[in-house]
């Protein structure tokens, strides 16, 4: 279990989870260290997913590398945002390499992310999860067990067949005795920007039954934004490149409700 050489000044730990893939996780997890950076607090992300780890670009830190200090991996920084981030991207030779790895070394490289990264002082470490209720996210929480693991907040999309994939997560929030901070609902309509109508593309509801039905709060619906698409591509907080944006103040509302939520 964790040592908590890496983690002891840190204050609050957030897991970023879905049952489903392709709900804007990633996206969720590197704007929301964003935001939370942009107002001032310190900020750690750390993405757990092995097989396909995106923080890093979405961060704009690709080709960043990581260094073996006395006291473990010194985490990369984002100049720009004070954000401190680790990633297996950071240990692979390129972007396209395949992580080909059974269970119980994914289990391993997830112990050494807890306990053998020097985060330093942080107010918040954000963890972005793979898709799933598997191997990385037991190994992740199982680490976890003597840290400041304040709960776990959920991504959806608001139409049925993304809802209960979550649902599935859910129950293993429960099975595993996490907090759920709440829901987020993403790609909660498009708003057109020439004449301000919104478009419910994945329908609507979705975020707020399950919600509902889980005994927590809708966090956030965040709006499609296709600049959103822009700013991942190229490592950008979309706060400080589209100002204007809706999704903008949508998640200014999530940050302080995850403020919140982790004081309670």
């Amino acid at each position: 279990h964790a040592k908590m050489s890496g983690l002891q000044y840190v204050s609050n730990i957030v897991l970023v989870l879905s049952g489903k893939g392709g709900v804007g996780k990633s996206t969720v997890a590197t704007q929301l260290a964003f935001q939370l950076a942009s107002e001032g607090k310190k900020v750690g992300l750390l993405d757990v997913d092995v097989c396909g780890p995106s923080a890093a670009k979405m961060l704009g830190l690709s080709g960043s590398q990581v260094m073996q200090g006395s006291q473990g991996w010194i985490p990369a920084q984002s100049q720009s945002h004070s954000l401190k981030v680790m990633s297996i991207a950071f240990l692979l030779s390129s972007e396209t390499q395949a992580v080909v790895w059974r269970g119980p070394k994914k289990h391993a490289i997830i112990l050494q992310f807890v306990n053998d990264v020097v985060w330093g002082e942080l107010d918040y470490l954000i963890i972005d999860t793979p898709p799933g209720t598997s191997d990385e996210h037991m190994s992740i929480v199982e680490a976890l067990k003597s840290a400041p693991l304040r709960g776990a907040i959920l991504v959806t999309t608001p139409q049925n067949v993304a809802v209960n994939d979550v649902r599935k997560e859910v129950n293993f929030c429960q099975k595993m005795n996490i907090k759920l901070l709440g829901i987020v609902e993403n790609m909660s309509g498009f708003v057109c920007s020439h004449c301000n109508s919104k478009t419910d593309v994945f329908m609507s509801g979705g975020g707020a039954k399950l919600a509902s039905d889980s005994g927590c709060p809708l966090l956030a619906s965040l709006p499609l934004d296709p600049r959103i698409s822009m700013c991942g591509e190229t490592g950008n907080f979309i706060g400080a490149k589209f100002a204007d944006s809706q999704l903008v103040q949508a998640l200014a509302g999530l940050s302080s409700a995850i403020v919140a939520g982790c004081s309670k």
